[in-house]
């Protein structure tokens, strides 16, 4: 049986509303027309119509070419005035979080410890047993201005053990059952990297930061098979949903990858995924090397490595101390030594790395361990000769390194919402000097370094539109921006654009099958009821996903369009 479908012109069938990928009968092979067309090609970049031909792009130009590129019965879609984008990409996601975000304790929009509170209140009570996970909360706006502590958890949930992760994922709330279960005491002494908070009477209050929350992750429930691939079917609706057509997935579980694969391989995968598995259980990939399933859409090929924390848990590591705390510098959660040798077999086995660093004297360590790896393995011993290594968040830079980001073409993969999310404690973190370099996509552009765009989900919502107004606009979501936030940072319309599509396929080795809408390129799109490049700046957000299409194949189409 053959489809031919047109959108707005008579409806469209159910049978092409499923996500699986046999839901058209010969898939890929469509028009799409009827709105604004934006390619991310600078030669082109913009477009009538676009013709693809089994899941590939055929042709981009005029309607009626487009038409005459394909046979009479392909598939079509009006645009009604909608806008196409080539696929939008997450470059830094935790899929699995996205999924456990749906199916744990969301304290996500928290506006006061009280709600926060009530939430786990509701949520232990509907749960009756077992530990309490949950994760999303933020102090940062709150009237009390201050963590969580196990005093507010036991009086929200007595007698539970419950551990509830900031928002960031750098540190965890967790209970007075759960300090007992754990063994931690006023003489426990937090590891390497880490900090357990404690009160003026030196009792830990509940917070542990960074590698201290290592001594609470044997409390953590272990998914069972069935949960786990719930999990990511999860996590694939929710960003399909979005219009995301692929992630970076970043800390991928090197176990969990056969899972992801056989996904694939049964069609259940709807969008790409390219792994970045954690360094803790990397073994397997250093032994096999880059590895891919269902012809591309899972690839597994980098790994992730931990330099410091995070800038809002005051563990993002500083060359001088926090202007907030003048005790602390952060903390870094690994060294030269530990590192080094790691990185220099990444080069000769063709692993590309993704190093975590915020703080300025973080990202100064990684540039530096990154140069003395290279020196140490010239290009002729190297599996891959452009290893594009990037660092991930590059929240604080001395200005003074943005050129080593370029020398060595290391990739800036940055989250545009951090900026709008921490607008409102990042200045007195940092004090003003420091923020010449703080969240400076414009300037590393700039300078010659390719800027990803990522959200960090679950650490943010993960909305591509929410992503897209922050690079172009640098407020926050209530239209606020400050006196102090370096509005020059904010990116051209054009440049945020291929953050999220051309420079993450770049990131991933495949720009030449991704990124923008060229012919002979994958028939990956995205689109949606606002269109970004004219769109009053705080019309974005307000926009959603309309249709995501992945090698010309619809896997999510809005209700009621």
């Amino acid at each position: 049986m053959t489809f031919r479908v047109l959108l707005g012109l008579g409806g469209f069938a159910a049978a092409v509303l499923l996500s699986a990928p046999t839901a058209l009968a010969r898939p890929g092979d469509l028009i799409i027309f009827g709105g604004p067309i934006h390619t991310a090609e600078d030669a082109r970049p913009q477009a009538e119509a676009v013709a693809v031909r089994e899941g590939r792009i055929a042709y981009v130009g005029d309607l009626e070419a487009a038409r005459a590129a394909l046979d009479a019965d392909a598939a079509e879609i009006d645009l009604r005035g909608a806008a196409l984008f080539p696929g939008f990409t997450d470059a830094h996601a935790h899929l699995n979080g996205i999924g456990e975000r749906e199916l744990t304790l969301n304290l996500e929009g928290s506006a006061s410890i009280a709600e926060a509170m009530a939430r786990l209140s509701a949520w232990a009570e509907a749960n009756p047993t077992g530990p309490i996970v949950g994760r999303g909360w933020i102090e940062t706006h709150w009237p009390e201005a201050r963590f969580l502590t196990r005093q507010d958890l036991d009086a929200a949930a007595p007698g539970r053990v419950v551990l509830l992760g900031r928002a960031d994922g750098h540190a965890t709330a967790v209970s007075s059952a759960a300090l007992e279960a754990a063994g931690i005491t006023r003489e426990t002494q937090a590891p390497s990297g880490g900090e357990i908070l404690k009160d003026a009477g030196g009792e830990p209050t509940g917070l542990l930061v960074d590698a201290a929350e290592q001594l609470v992750a044997s409390l953590m429930p272990r998914p069972t098979p069935e949960r786990l691939e719930r999990i990511y079917q999860e996590g694939f609706s929710v960003y399909a949903r979005y219009g995301w057509t692929g992630l970076h997935y970043m800390s991928a579980p090197m176990a969990d990858v056969p899972l992801m694969e056989r996904m694939a391989e049964e069609g259940r995968a709807p969008l790409r995924v390219y792994n970045a598995v954690d360094m803790s259980g990397a073994g397997p990939l250093f032994e096999s090397g880059p590895r891919e399933a269902a012809d591309g859409r899972i690839i597994t090929r980098a790994i992730k490595v931990y330099a410091d924390g995070a800038l809002g848990s005051r563990g993002a590591a500083l060359f001088e101390a926090y202007h907030d705390r003048p005790d602390t510098r952060g903390l870094m959660q690994t060294s030269e030594a530990q590192i080094l040798p790691v990185y220099e077999r990444a080069l000769r086995r063709g692993i590309q790395v993704a190093t975590h660093a915020i703080g300025d004297r973080g990202n100064a360590e990684v540039l530096g361990w990154y140069m003395d790896a290279m020196s140490a393995v010239p290009p002729s011993e190297r599996a891959v000769r452009e290893p594009r290594w990037r660092i991930e968040h590059a929240q604080i830079v001395r200005p003074g390194d943005y050129a080593m980001f370029a020398g060595m073409n290391v990739i800036a993969s940055m989250q545009p919402s951090h900026a709008i999310g921490d607008l409102h404690f990042a200045p007195a973190r940092l004090g003003d000097q420091r923020l010449d370099g703080a969240y400076a996509w414009r300037s590393l552009i700039e300078s010659g370094v390719t800027v990803v765009g990522g959200s960090d989900a679950p650490v943010e919502r993960g909305d591509p539109l929410i992503e897209f107004y922050a690079a172009v606009w640098r407020h926050d979501l209530n239209g606020h921006q400050g006196p102090d936030w370096r509005p020059q940072e904010a990116v051209s319309r054009s440049d945020a654009l291929k953050m999220f599509t051309l420079w993450p396929a770049y990131a991933s080795f495949r720009e030449d099958e991704l990124g923008s809408i060229t012919a002979g390129k994958r028939a990956d799109f995205t689109v949606f009821d606002v269109d970004l490049m004219t769109a009053a700046p705080e019309d974005i957000p307000q926009g959603r996903a309309l249709l995501t299409v992945v090698d010309g194949q619809v896997v999510y189409r809005a209700e009621g369009w």
